[in-house]
């Protein structure tokens, strides 16, 4: 078995807007305008998150793959769904 992750992920405080994402010691904010497929999730769904590289994140309840640097500068990455 592989060891445990090191890194800490924690989605805290969501909104209408958006929800807070709490990735080792960086503090993002992913607005719904942005990443509209999160908006209908449950906070359950939005806190179940991994990490498997260091510039990938996961949810699996909503199998959404998401490059950290596409959170942290979503105009680098215009393509946005039409969910």
């Amino acid at each position: 078995m592989l060891g445990a992750p090191t890194s800490k992920i924690e989605v805290t405080l969501a909104s209408n807007e958006g929800f807070w994402l709490l990735l080792d010691t960086e503090k993002l904010f992913i607005r719904y305008s942005e990443f509209p497929w999160f908006k209908q999730a449950t906070f359950e769904a939005l806190k179940t998150v991994e990490k498997p590289s260091s510039n990938h994140l996961y949810w699996p309840l909503l199998d959404i793959d998401l490059s950290v640097d596409s959170i942290r500068n979503p105009s680098a990455f215009p393509l946005i769904s039409k969910a």
